[in-house]
């Protein structure tokens, strides 16, 4: 795969999307219930 360079407005939403991803499975191993997650890299 290329590499991609982006900058400004595009960046910074990239940049939550991939940030958002990460704390959405995260958030789902903490508590007094905590669950195995995997990620899968896509």
């Amino acid at each position: 795969m290329a590499k991609q360079i982006v900058f400004d407005e595009q960046a910074r939403k990239s940049l939550k999307k991939g940030v958002d991803a990460v704390a959405n499975a995260v958030k789902i191993t903490l508590g007094p219930r905590g669950r195995n997650v995997v990620l899968d890299k896509g």
